[in-house]
């Protein structure tokens, strides 16, 4: 009766061992998930801010060539003026010379 005994005492015990590690299996388990979200939420903020500063950055070259694109065709069109201007300077002589004939 004692070898009964001791094998019911043994097989509880198994069972007690066996929801305790299975409790703590559950608990393990959700401190893996739930380290798991804080991780990944790290990992997404870090991406939005690598993100964010990428597009800083290429909106901040963007910006830079179009300004540069800008000044040159600025200066473009100044010498473009000033050639208009001295052509024109150059023939004001020559109008004034032809109005004074014909008005005289």
């Amino acid at each position: 009766m004692t070898a009964i005994s001791e094998a019911i005492t043994k097989i509880k015990k198994a069972e007690n061992d066996a929801d305790q590690l299975i409790e703590d299996s559950k608990i393990k388990s959700s401190e893996i998930i739930e380290e798991s979200k804080i991780k990944s939420t790290e990992r997404v903020e870090a991406a939005k801010v690598s993100g964010y500063e990428e597009a800083k950055d290429i909106i901040f070259n963007a910006e830079a060539k179009a300004k540069k694109e800008a000044m040159s065709i600025t200066a473009k069109a100044e010498e473009d003026v000033e050639k208009i201007k001295s052509k024109s300077m150059a023939n004001i002589d020559e109008a004034a010379s032809l109005i004074v004939k014909n008005i005289l």
